[in-house]
């Protein structure tokens, strides 16, 4: 049986943009032995994807620890073909490390190398297909997410995902939770009930929410990334700052509003959605002076 590796490693917002090539590699392979190569965060959503016979955890050893690196290239030898999918220099590293085999990615020496110059300027669903185009793979199709629609517990009534967190490293990309709060307001004005999520350590975001509009509904730290996806599949709408859920919002098909400062750019790392028009990007230097209203009206 042919045995195929898939790198992934993170983060969930990359994750999420490669799940249509991941069910395309699959359909590029229907009964080989495909193996997800991801890190620890990830792995009990991917072992419920359709895609993977085996889903295998990087520990992301440093350079320098031998016996990780040993137990690291155990994971990643003996496969017959291998798609990089994460393209960063570590894991153009594994390359080398798991025996140079046949490999998808910029590894100097790829049998399927992306070599596009344009690669770091294109949006990284067009620069994953662009890659898996290289490789053979022509057919990237949007893939059924139906295994993920019905998670989560059951809200009643119409409701809106608030995503107020963000990577804590990079507080640029945080719209402030006061606004949040104020937009929640109207959203529960609007008959829609405001339902926050994020990590626990999000809470204090959440707590402002609420202090400013008691009818939301906290599940900050209280779901798994599956539940998040059952949890959008079924809102009548999400807003949140540029961060992983979101991604994971709109590829469910909810509709979206994702709000962007000058840390990072929606033309190469926007989130997907289904259909035309569902996923609206508003983006302005510096969040703190994106006003309610402007938000508000890009889901009224």
């Amino acid at each position: 049986m042919m045995r195929v590796l898939v790198i992934k490693l993170g983060a969930l917002g990359d994750l999420v943009l490669a799940f249509a090539p991941f069910a395309a590699i699959r359909a590029r392979y229907p009964d080989a032995e495909i193996t997800l190569l991801t890190t620890a965060p990830f792995a009990a959503l991917m072992e419920s994807a359709p895609w993977f016979d085996h889903v295998a955890v990087d520990s992301r050893p440093a350079w320098r620890d031998l016996r990780g690196l040993m137990r690291l290239r155990r994971l990643i030898t003996g496969f017959d073909a291998v798609y990089d999918l994460q393209t960063s220099g570590r894991s153009s590293r594994y390359f080398r490390l798991a025996g140079r085999p046949r490999w998808s990615g910029i590894a100097a020496g790829a049998c399927w190398p992306h070599d596009n110059p344009q690669r770091d300027f294109m949006h990284t669903r067009a620069r994953q297909r662009d890659q898996l185009r290289r490789a053979g793979i022509d057919h990237v199709p949007d893939p059924d997410l139906s295994w993920l629609a019905g998670g989560g517990p059951v809200l009643p009534g119409p409701y809106a995902l608030l995503v107020p967190g963000a990577a804590p490293h990079r507080p640029a990309k945080r719209w402030p939770a006061e606004r949040f709060g104020a937009l929640a307001r109207q959203l529960a004005a609007r008959g829609l009930t405001p339902v926050v999520v994020g990590t626990a350590g999000e809470s204090a975001l959440a707590a402002t929410i609420r202090a400013a509009c008691p009818e939301a509904v906290d599940l900050t730290g209280r779901t798994s990334l599956a539940d998040l996806a059952g949890l959008a599949a079924r809102a009548a709408l999400a807003v949140g700052n540029d961060t992983g859920p979101m991604h994971l919002a709109a590829a469910m098909g909810c509709p979206a509003t994702v709000l962007f400062s000058r840390d990072s750019d929606p033309a190469r790392t926007a989130p997907q959605g289904r259909v035309a028009g569902q996923v609206r990007v508003l983006r302005v230097d510096d969040l703190a002076l994106l006003g309610v209203d402007r938000v508000a009206a890009s889901v009224a």
